[in-house]
């Protein structure tokens, strides 16, 4: 996948996102992950995707940056925590799937690397 080149303004910054998050998509349903929701958005916080495979749901960020290695770096604590309050917030919004298992995951997007799932990437 094609990503466009990184600059400063909100319209590439966007683009950047859009294909990022299409990228980590295809990741995930080609794991037989079904997509239940994307940029998933609460007063906590927002959650780029979550995924389910069975019993399981995934609690997705998506990290673009130059090599995956920055992407990692780049899940500050407190997003993480945002993350998790979101999560909250959506387990509470569709109370069928609270008897899930959960974990937070990770898809790290570079240019040059591709997709990676990192799947259990950070506790909440």
């Amino acid at each position: 996948m094609k990503f466009p080149r990184r600059r400063s303004s909100p319209q590439s910054s966007y683009a950047i996102g859009i294909a990022a998050e299409c990228c980590a998509r295809q990741l995930l349903e080609s794991k037989s992950y079904c997509i239940l929701a994307q940029r998933y958005k609460t007063k906590a916080g927002e959650i780029d995707l979550v995924a389910r495979r069975g019993d399981h749901l995934a609690f997705v960020e998506v990290k673009q940056r130059k090599t995956q290695d920055e992407a990692a770096w780049s899940i500050a604590p407190r997003q993480q925590a945002r993350i998790a309050m979101a999560a909250e917030v959506f387990l509470g919004e569709h109370a069928a799937l609270s008897q899930c298992s959960a974990s937070f995951d990770v898809v790290l997007v570079s240019p040059t690397q591709g997709c990676a799932h990192i799947e259990q990437a950070f506790l909440a």
